[in-house]
């Protein structure tokens, strides 16, 4: 069936008529689904469902009922004895509660659903990426660890099935840590292509495991050429004529906007739209009179908020954020009747019109409190919950979205303050709203002026607030105390705040630098650790500059080939949705280009931290803490910017071994992804040449304006992470946007050489030789230094000795060209020899002064001011 564009009593036809989307499919699909516009890049159209309870009110009853024929329909499915062995997980935020009701159609399925909230002390048993989502990581985070580890059946539940990319995702995850012999995916929609279709059915004989499907309804969309770009224009107008005085822009009792002129190549609108937005700063309205109009002005009546206490059950989880076995389902069926007569008890006795509200990934306690509610009161009970999406809304009867209320988030999301919204709210003749909210939600955030409880008071003269406890898993050993959010840009670091977040403290106010001269005889005598002051950042001349700039322009695209390569690997490799965990400084210009790689040639939006590691001290095992509480181990990919001899290598190897021995947390791979190994002390990296990487050349100034990591007692606590400065002073010299930049330029260029070498490293022999570390040792023997720590070879390395050192003299294989040209000129500045060498497994080596005592530099004993 097509659904044609002019059918004025569809939810969709809005979209429909300026877009040209159609769906076909089912008879029944309008009744399930209308169109929205998302305010997504990745996306144009929301698929909005009409009975899943998110973003439409609807029946509680009608809500549950299509869950629980869903889940009884896989039990037919399946049969009583493979159903008795099933398990479900359903997806967050928007189908928790949808999987909730499969399981319960089931019968005797424990649940489980993904979420995107971190909890400290439990160790996520799996994770997928979204890639069409707004928000796409998910987390796994059982309380019981076997739950996921049964052979019978896993169900996966939905509220749509597009491209099955999600599903696939998470498959292909389960099944290799978890592997068996039949999945049943499950969704209120399949909307499938005929060659997605296909590829499921590739992929089930791939991992020689069954996948049957089960949708209440069926169809695909069609979309037309250019789509994307015409939705993102479409918003784009839209929200410049609210913000020209338009819909968002109107005073609550002010005209009614008219949507602006149809785009070129679509069809008009020939009633005119009008736009409802509830924004933040001011109501505004321009939607007909409520279908229930009572003689109060729910617009501007003083909002009433009473909190109800529902008694609920005490150790019953919320929800199936950590697990939901039948035992705990029969306790919660025994306990709704009272929660819900509590409920009726609060409610005004004229209320004719009542919501009850979830929040987010809290939509099964409500729906099924609501649910009972329906049965006990006179008045029209509707369903529906908050969300992080965000959709337009236009007031027009043919658009999903007609209203919007917009409120900060109020959970202290992991991810970081942001807007949420509720949609068909506002404007819909709510006598009271019963707000559903878990008690990690009931927060300052939630009852300030701006709060969600006092935009629902603008439009119901009632708002009631019932708190569900949050659960808490029981642990077997104390929870390690609470560590803070990663730092982020532009407040720590000059980098974008998606492209890395830093595991570190911000030591910016703390004075660490010290003479490179006292700092290195303090070094070499014992008296104190490198890691226990910073050296005074060097500022290039302009001459030093112009070689940067000259050697970024001849080798971008080297290292964008390098990135490929290297990111590649990790993806066929290692993980196909990587948590990269660069090594701090260096290697987080690297990791940052990985995770911009996999979103060019993928889209996907990886995670990305920086960490401290110290040479004799371990990395932080803080750190390790945060990304074990908030990712899989076994995803986390440790990067860095190059191997020397490889010492950084056998530190973070020693020091994950003993972390997780001492912590009990296993999974995570000590193996460092490098741009560059040569070295050879790593089987991932991009090449194994030793040539210039620019990012070498500079220090904080290439690096987001970061400086070296500091550990140093008196400063970081045993609950601390390392510490770190941000130099926002040296933001007049700042490259560190430019450098990646001009790399990411030269992705396009290089995607065939990257293809073609990573084909050739997937059958090479790339087990590590550690001949940079045989080479090391021969040199350290050759000068008379006796101390490998003071030979630093390689590009990169050779840099920092001439940066941040006191060097004594470098090797330079002979015949080395423009790499050298920025050591030549250091060497130069500091007065240090540059002697060639025949056979040299490096382009060269830093020999840090062995006998350094005050006023020494070069090899001649004098001091060379810088």
């Amino acid at each position: 069936m097509n659904i044609a564009a002019n059918n004025g009593d569809w939810s969709g036809s809005w979209v429909a008529e300026r877009l040209g989307v159609e769906l076909v499919g089912d008879d029944g699909l309008t009744a399930l689904l209308g169109l929205a516009l998302r305010r997504n890049p990745k996306r144009a159209h929301l698929l909005v469902s009409n009975v899943l309870g998110k973003h439409v009110p609807q029946s509680p009853s009608v809500v549950y009922g299509h869950g629980f024929a869903l889940g009884r329909r896989v039990r037919d499915l399946l049969g009583e004895g493979e159903a008795a062995r099933a398990v479900v997980v359903g997806y967050a935020e928007t189908a928790t509660g949808l999987g909730h009701s499969v399981a319960d159609g089931i019968g005797l399925a424990p649940y489980l659903h993904s979420t995107r909230r971190p909890v400290p002390g439990v160790t996520p048993a799996g994770g997928f990426e979204e890639s069409h989502s707004h928000a796409t990581s998910h987390l796994l985070l059982p309380e019981d660890p076997a739950l996921l580890s049964g052979e019978g059946p896993l169900v996966l539940v939905d509220d749509e099935f597009s491209t099955g990319n999600t599903v696939l995702n998470t498959i292909r995850d389960l099944h290799a840590r978890y592997p068996r012999k039949r999945y049943v995916v499950v969704a209120l929609v399949d909307m499938r292509s005929p060659a997605d279709a296909g590829r499921l059915t590739a992929f089930a004989e791939e991992i020689n495991a069954r996948v049957d499907l089960v949708a209440a309804a069926s169809g695909t969309v069609k979309l037309p050429e250019g789509v994307l770009e015409k939705g993102q224009e479409l918003v784009a107008r839209y929200e410049e004529s609210a913000a020209a005085g338009g819909p968002s822009g109107a005073a609550p009792s002010g005209p009614v906007a008219q949507f602006p002129a149809p785009l070129e190549g679509v069809a008009p609108n020939p009633a005119g739209a009008r736009g409802c937005v509830e924004s933040a700063a001011t109501a505004a309205w321009a939607r007909p009179a409520p279908t229930h109009p009572h003689p109060t002005d729910h617009r501007t009546a003083t909002p009433h908020l009473t909190r109800v206490d529902l008694h609920w059950p005490p150790g019953l989880p919320d929800g199936g954020r950590h697990g939901f076995t039948p035992a705990h389902r029969a306790r919660l069926e025994s306990a709704l009747p009272l929660m819900a007569a509590r409920v009726a008890e609060a409610l005004p006795p004229d209320a004719r019109r009542v919501l009850t509200l979830g929040f987010e990934e809290l939509m099964y306690a409500p729906l099924r409190v609501a649910r009972e509610l329906e049965a006990l009161v006179p008045a029209e009970v509707r369903y529906s919950t908050t969300t992080r999406s965000p959709v337009l809304a236009v007031d027009d009867p043919g658009y999903a979205i007609r209203s919007r209320l917009v409120f900060p988030a109020h959970d202290n999301p992991a991810d970081g303050p942001g807007d949420r919204y509720a949609y068909n709210v506002a404007g819909a003749g709510f006598d009271a709203v019963v707000l559903f909210v878990d008690s990690a939600g009931d927060t300052p955030e939630l009852h300030a002026p701006d709060g969600l409880p006092a935009r629902l008071g603008a439009h119901a003269p009632h708002v009631l607030l019932a708190v569900v406890p949050s659960y808490v898993p029981a642990l077997t050993e104390e929870s390690p105390a609470m560590l803070p959010e990663p730092l982020r840009g532009p407040a720590f670091s000059s980098y974008p705040a998606e492209d890395v977040g830093w595991l570190l403290q911000d030591l910016s106010d703390v004075t660490l630098e010290a003479p490179t001269e006292e700092r290195e005889e303090a070094i070499q005598s014992g008296g104190a650790h490198y890691a226990e002051s910073l050296p005074v950042e060097y500022q290039p001349s302009e001459q030093y500059q112009a070689l940067f700039h000259a050697a970024l322009e001849t080798s971008a695209a080297r290292i964008a080939q390098a990135v490929g390569v290297v990111t590649e690997t990790v993806l066929a490799e290692r993980s196909p949705r990587p948590v990269l965990v660069s090594l701090a400084r260096a290697g987080t210009p690297v990791g940052v280009l990985m995770r911009r790689w996999a979103q060019f040639r993928y889209g996907l939006d990886l995670p990305h931290y920086a960490v401290s590691i110290v040479r004799g001290r371990g990395i932080d095992a803080n750190a390790l803490r945060w990304l074990a509480a908030h990712h899989d181990p076994r995803d986390v990919v440790f990067v860095d910017g190059w191997t020397g001899k490889g010492a950084i290598t056998r530190e973070l190897a020693d020091a994950i071994e003993e972390f997780e021995e001492r912590e009990g947390v296993s999974g995570f791979d000590p193996e460092i992804a490098v741009l560059a190994d040569p070295g050879s002390c790593v089987r991932t990296y991009g090449t194994r040449e030793d040539f210039l990487i620019p990012s070498a050349c500079l220090n904080s100034t290439v690096s987001g304006l970061i400086s070296r990591t500091v550990l140093r007692a008196d400063l970081v606590g045993p609950n601390d992470f390392h510490g770190a400065k941000f130099y926002r002073e040296l933001a007049g010299a700042d490259v560190s946007v430019a450098f990646l930049d001009a790399v990411v330029a030269r992705f396009g260029e290089v995607v065939e050489a990257v293809d073609g070498a990573v084909k050739e490293l997937a059958v090479a022999d790339r087990t590590p030789s550690w001949e940079g570390w045989a080479a090391v040792e021969r040199i350290s023997e050759e000068y008379g230094i006796h101390d490998v720590n003071l030979v630093k070879p390689g590009v990169g390395e050779t840099t920092r000795v001439l940066l941040r050192r006191v060097p004594w003299k470098i090797l330079a294989r002979a015949g080395a060209g423009a790499d050298l040209d920025h050591v030549r000129l250091l060497a130069e500045q500091r007065g240090v020899p540059v002697e060639e060498v025949g056979e040299l497994p490096y382009t060269c080596v830093g020999l840090i002064h062995p006998k350094y005592t005050r006023g020494a530099t070069g090899a001649d004993g004098k001091a060379v001011n810088l």
